[in-house]
């Protein structure tokens, strides 16, 4: 039996390299019998947290009344987070934040419904080739997160030089994606 997976792609660029990355994944995972549900981040209503402590107050993860509610079934259901994501000024963009951020209100231990997800993985694309310095905060703070939650880390992939649309054309990213995709 496979898998589910939550690809929570960070990019607010349609059609551009997270796109194209995030569609490979979800290729070669498919390929193995895993089943995966994405959500753009940037394209959803997804506050911050307010650290306000209310959490499961209301018998929902977070009081905060917006897009999040579409998330908290897939964090408690799912078996691997995918994050997909550019890199903005050494991490991740605004847009996407809020969805990682209000992960609060399950702390390390969970809460009433606590997260189904064992497994996380990271691609991490930008403009700055690969191996650049940048990069090092993002995948840093990929890793501290699946310490707190207490999930096994699968990788994180790194890609540069994708500063157009379609560079990731150019390289050969899809194809490792892909294969990382059906390894998951």
């Amino acid at each position: 039996m496979g898998k589910k997976i939550m690809l929570l792609n960070a990019s607010p660029r349609r059609h551009g390299n997270s796109d194209k990355i995030a569609q490979a994944f979800t290729a070669g995972a498919q390929q193995k019998g895993n089943e995966v549900t994405r959500f753009d981040a940037a394209f959803m209503d997804i506050g911050g947290c307010t650290a306000c402590d209310r959490c499961w107050s209301k018998g929902e993860a977070c009081v905060i009344e917006d897009d999040f509610k579409k998330l908290e079934p897939y964090y408690e259901s799912s078996d691997v987070l995918l994050l997909v994501s550019p890199l903005y000024w050494g991490a991740l963009p605004a847009q996407v934040k809020g969805a990682i951020d209000r992960l609060y209100a399950y702390g390390g231990s969970g809460g009433p419904k606590p997260l189904a997800i064992r497994e996380a993985a990271f691609i991490l694309i930008g403009e700055l080739e690969t191996g650049h310095i940048e990069y090092k905060p993002a995948v840093e703070a990929f890793r501290l997160m699946c310490d707190y939650l207490g999930w096994d880390n699968r990788g994180v992939i790194v890609q540069g030089g994708l500063g157009k649309a379609d560079d990731v054309l150019n390289t050969d990213a899809l194809r490792r994606v892909e294969e990382f995709g059906r390894e998951i």
